[in-house]
């Protein structure tokens, strides 16, 4: 994924705060030598220890074709996108050309989680992690818990394995015209909210928040 400088996040708090509130992403394991990678959408629970780049804890069935490969090389990566508008070349012309030489072009937030996957079957802390990422969804309860060898879902344990991926590095991208002149970002922001599309409101949010402070 290419980054420009004006794409880059200010801060590790900016990807952090973003991603608390993604939690849907796409697993890419490498596949067998000459074989595409496997790519496997899944929600996930990003938590921001322990590590410098915390870990996210998922899981998938037992049947799934990527184990074998996940278990030659567990070196991952989580990939989530969201926010994403398409933005209309005449939007974006520079000031006093004509609207039909702007760029059409693409908005959104974008962050890659390069992890070392470690396969969790042990039954007690497999029950503990499903429990834990249960809880991030549902926070208000209403599920009892994973017990091994306890109902209601203890005979289903078995047909699961989860997965716990340490976070080795981190790329993230907010791409919202960061390097346009401020008159064509307003122009951008005023059509965004005119059209109210989806995702329309939220990369205007981003765009807002992240352009320069005027002199």
């Amino acid at each position: 994924m290419l980054i420009h400088p004006w794409d880059s996040p200010s801060n590790d708090a900016e990807w952090r705060t973003w991603l608390s509130a993604h939690d849907f992403g796409q697993l890419a394991v490498n596949g067998a030598p000459g074989e595409p990678p496997w790519v496997q959408p899944a929600h996930f629970r990003y938590e921001p220890e322990p590590g410098p780049h915390g870990r996210v804890i998922t899981h998938l069935a037992r049947p799934n074709p990527l184990w074998r490969d996940l278990e030659r090389n567990p070196a991952v990566l989580l990939s989530v996108v969201d926010d994403y508008v398409f933005v209309p070349g005449h939007w974006t012309a520079p000031e006093g050309a004509p609207s039909e030489h702007g760029t059409p072009t693409s908005y959104y937030a974008a962050v890659q989680l390069r992890c070392v996957a470690r396969i969790v079957d042990d039954p007690a802390e497999k029950a503990e992690l499903l429990n834990r990422q249960v809880a991030h969804f549902q926070p208000e309860g209403g599920t009892a818990p994973v017990c091994p060898g306890e109902t209601p879902f203890g005979r289903m344990l078995p047909g699961i394995r989860v997965l716990c991926l340490d976070v080795t590095e981190v790329r993230a991208k907010f791409k919202y015209a960061g390097n346009k002149p401020q008159e064509v970002q307003d122009r951008v922001a005023d059509r965004l909210a005119e059209r109210a599309g989806p995702g329309d409101a939220a990369a205007r949010a981003h765009q807002l928040r992240r352009r320069a402070p005027e002199a």
